[in-house]
């Protein structure tokens, strides 16, 4: 089943976003590899796709996993999550209804 991984973001997390990607981009793509991601993408904190030093307020992840406690256990271990990123991340069932 798919999962909506839902997290916000601390206030000014830029830095600690910047310094934590590589290694959050790494866990996704290897989602990826496994056929298991839907989408992933930040939230902009201005309405455009580059924020500047605005930054971001949260990010999406949708994502299958065998369960919820499997969904909500790869969560809490995101390089974002160590570094201080979020301030909360919900895990919420998901259906595809569309495409």
């Amino acid at each position: 089943m798919y999962y909506a991984i839902l997290c916000e973001d601390i206030g000014d997390s830029l830095t600690r976003r910047q310094a934590a990607r590589p290694a959050h981009l790494e866990r996704l793509r290897q989602l990826v590899q496994e056929g298991r991601l839907l989408a992933a993408g930040p939230h902009p904190a201005l309405d455009t796709p580059d924020p500047g030093a605005a930054g971001f307020t949260g990010s999406l992840i949708i994502a299958e996993f065998d369960s919820l406690e499997a969904a909500t256990a790869w969560a809490d271990s995101d390089p974002y999550v160590d570094a201080g990123v979020f301030s909360r991340v919900t895990v919420k069932p998901y259906n595809v209804v569309l495409p």
